[in-house]
């Protein structure tokens, strides 16, 4: 490909692509105190590509996991319908690609779904086009989040909350606290209960292998009594700045 110098000396040219090729080259001419040209290959953006910054960050992060690791082929879903189960979500995803296996995650105490779940495609290729096609659509009237999971969960040091899990008083007698503040802990929320009634333990949810606040927690309770004083008073009730949902779970 020919390419042209610009003068004064030390200035950038750009060589035009041919027809065939979907990138440019920027071509620098050394200042004198280097002693070869180097160049810089530039892939323009396709249209509704992701800010540069975000597009960098991720990139980053793909070349990170090994590309023949179940993680390269493990998918993140997020924020779907409590109501859609393991083969619904996997008849979705099949879709677009070879679907190994699917797994909603569900509350151990309530036995809610958790609102999102892991996808393990068969192919590096199949999980990259269910990224493709699925990520911001709506299943079920909610807009997702598909996503390749960053890395294996076994490398996020999750002592503390493999701790504070344990520690969790479980009880026959419990409530379901939703719609809480990312800021929320669980002592927080043993505190804010125990004004209403003998509070036993209260664990907030966290996302998998993460510090992060799944938005919801349980409060365990000494007796029933108990638990309809802190429905009647904290239902609807304010916490850090946003009002909770408090039902029997």
């Amino acid at each position: 490909m020919a390419t042209s110098m610009l003068s004064p000396p030390n200035l950038l040219s750009l060589a035009a692509p041919s027809p065939s090729s979907s990138s440019s080259t920027l071509y620098f001419k050394p200042a004198t105190h280097l002693s070869q040209p180097f160049s810089l290959k530039l892939v323009p953006s396709k249209r509704n590509r992701r800010p540069f910054a975000v597009a960098a960050e991720e990139a980053a992060v793909t070349t990170s996991v090994d590309p023949k690791s179940e993680a390269a082929r493990r998918l993140y879903v997020g924020n779907i319908p409590r109501t859609v189960t393991n083969d619904e979500l996997k008849n979705i995803v099949e879709e677009h690609g070879a679907v190994e296996k699917a797994e909603v995650m569900y509350d151990k105490y309530s036995g809610r779904s958790r609102r999102f779940a892991f996808v393990t495609m068969k192919t590096v290729e199949d999980a990259n086009a269910v990224v493709e096609k699925l990520n911001g659509t709506e299943i079920g009237g909610r807009e997702v989040k598909v996503n390749i999971t960053e890395k294996p969960l076994s490398t996020v040091d999750t002592s503390f909350l493999q701790a504070e899990e344990s520690n969790f008083v479980d009880s026959p007698h419990k409530v379901y606290v939703g719609n809480l503040a990312k800021t929320v802990t669980s002592d927080t929320l043993k505190t804010f209960f125990s004004e209403k009634g003998k509070v036993l333990s209260a664990k907030v949810s966290r996302v998998p292998g993460t510090s992060k606040s799944s938005g919801y927690g349980f409060v365990s309770f000494s007796s029933d009594e108990d638990v309809e004083a802190a429905i009647l008073s904290f239902n609807n009730a304010s916490l850090e700045g946003q009002k909770i949902r408090v039902n029997k779970a």
